[in-house]
């Protein structure tokens, strides 16, 4: 699929580039073309190829066949250095930056201006980091020490570095996925501001309403192979969905009508100083109660409270009628609660375990005999589940860090649902994910909804909620401000509830 694009010569573009990995083909014969000036958008699946494409881009991968070009002219990149010195720069979701030295050291290492006698000269380094910032239009100390940075910060110190090296061409990497919003729309305006100033940039983000804010252009692989590349202006997310996947956009969210029954997770009052305040709401079997408020609003402060992670000053919480004891997950666990939490590589994940230790991570009191790990039956019960998830690995002995990180979610939820939970609490289930291993988890959610499972879902993501969620529960500064039928929850009703400009509903 072609439309016309700019008249101008590509700053950098492949042609034809294709790379395989013994048998695997991760590039076939795909086409891309940065322009000056415009922020162009890689869309597709994990293993679609996008970050291939980027380290051929980079001059970490050489491509099989095709050509690379810049400025029209054929180039061959021989490492990282060589891309760099041609004005192509990468910035990667978790920036690497050394933690003892100052920013306007880290963005200058290796080459700082040099006095009579050798030495540093650090005025200079602290002007022109200075004048790179400003050129930016952001406000960062060059004499700050990068420990400490948020990593929305280290990324604009890792921005900062690639214009040093005069880049012509950003390439960014899923840059958004541990920002908050506020940090998004600062990224953003940075962004803009490159390209007001002749960058061209290439934006990876599985977030669609991001590639629609701030891209004029889009690029969508699937298996490797080129699909599209063609304006956004006339496209919508359906659009787009269907070129990823070859399937519509309604098909993420394959919500089953369900049954509900008994109450399974009743939370009455529920308070926490400084936190949350008086938080009241019930999960019923057969259920997916969705959690919706803004970033700080107190949402996985309420479910790590209710799970027992972090102790709470006051209130209850019950599982099918059994009173949880403050601050004790086993015994949470043991009544039949499972928490997926947030942050899955801090939190959820043993990352330089195996695929199967970490599955069998919560099911030691099963495969464990007199005080000796049982391993034919620990792997039987992670086979199981990694089966039954589809998890997509080469052994179940490979470290669980090389999985992608859809592969990773799916590990994590089999981690917990390998406890039969009778009430499940899944906090940011997609983030981060492609299209397509959302609809699978959304899948998963719903036919455990329809097993019977009382399933509480936090989520950022407002389709999702409107979505999968039964009811809809919303957060704003720690308190509960709404609660929402499946038919009264809009984007508008959950956003003037999750930003304080009404009170829907009644709080359960």
């Amino acid at each position: 699929m072609t439309h016309p694009e700019p008249e101008t010569t590509p700053v950098l573009a492949l042609e034809g580039v294709s790379k395989s990995f013994g048998a695997v083909r991760a590039l076939r014969g795909v086409s891309l073309r940065l322009y000056a000036g415009e922020a162009h958008a890689l869309a597709g699946e994990n293993g679609a190829g996008k970050s291939t494409l980027i380290k051929a881009l980079a001059g970490v991968h050489r491509p099989d066949t095709g050509t690379v070009l810049l400025d029209g002219e054929p180039v061959e990149f021989h490492g990282p250095a060589d891309a760099r010195d041609a004005g192509v720069a990468v910035i990667y979701q978790e920036p690497t930056l050394f933690p003892d030295l100052s920013v306007a050291e880290n963005i200058f290492m290796g080459r700082q201006p040099r006095r009579a006698l050798g030495r540093v000269d650090h005025a200079s380094v602290r002007r022109a980091t200075a004048d790179l910032f400003a050129r930016l239009g952001v406000d960062l100390d060059p004499d700050q020490p990068a420990r400490g940075l948020s990593i929305a910060d280290q990324q604009l110190v890792e921005i900062a570095k690639a214009l040093s090296f005069d880049a012509r061409v950003l390439i960014m990497d899923e840059p958004t996925a541990a920002l908050t919003g506020s940090e998004v729309a600062r990224l953003f305006g940075v962004v803009r501001t490159l390209r007001e100033q002749g960058a061209a940039v290439l934006f990876i983000s599985h977030r669609l309403e991001e590639i629609f804010q701030l891209c004029q252009r889009v690029t969508t692989l699937r298996d490797g192979a080129w699909i599209a590349s063609e304006p956004l202006d006339g496209l919508t997310e359906d659009d787009l969905v269907r070129r990823m996947v070859g399937r519509d956009l309604a098909e993420l969210y394959p919500k089953q009508d369900t049954r509900t029954g008994e109450v399974a997770l009743s939370v009455r009052r529920l308070t926490r100083e400084g936190v949350f305040t008086d938080v009241s709401f019930d999960v019923r079997r057969g259920e997916i109660v969705g959690l919706a408020g803004l970033v700080g609003a107190g949402r996985s402060e309420v479910a790590r409270a209710v799970f027992g992670v972090d102790r709470f000053d006051g209130g209850e919480v019950e599982v099918l009628g059994t009173r949880l004891k403050p601050g004790a997950p086993s015994l949470a666990m043991a009544a039949g609660l499972a928490l997926v939490p947030e942050d899955r590589r801090a939190q959820g994940l043993v990352m330089d375990m195996s695929i199967e230790r970490n599955i069998g991570l919560t099911g030691f009191a099963d495969t464990t005999r007199a005080g000796l790990m049982n391993r034919k039956a620990e792997r039987s019960r992670s086979v199981d589940w990694a089966v039954r998830l589809q998890v997509k690995y080469a052994r179940l002995g490979d470290v669980v860090g090389t999985l992608s990180g859809g592969n990773q979610q799916k590990v994590v939820l089999a981690k917990w649902l390998a406890t039969a939970p009778q009430v499940l609490i899944v906090d940011e289930p997609t983030r981060g994910i492609d299209v397509g291993t959302k609809a699978e988890v959304h899948r998963l959610l719903s036919a455990l909804a329809a097993e019977g499972v009382a399933v509480l879902m936090i989520s950022s993501d407002l389709p999702e909620i409107l979505g999968m969620a039964d009811r809809v529960l919303v957060m704003h500064e720690g308190r509960l401000s709404a609660e929402l039928t499946r038919a009264e929850a809009t984007e508008e009703s959950v956003m003037a509830a999750a930003t304080g400009r009404t009170n829907q509903g009644s709080a359960a």
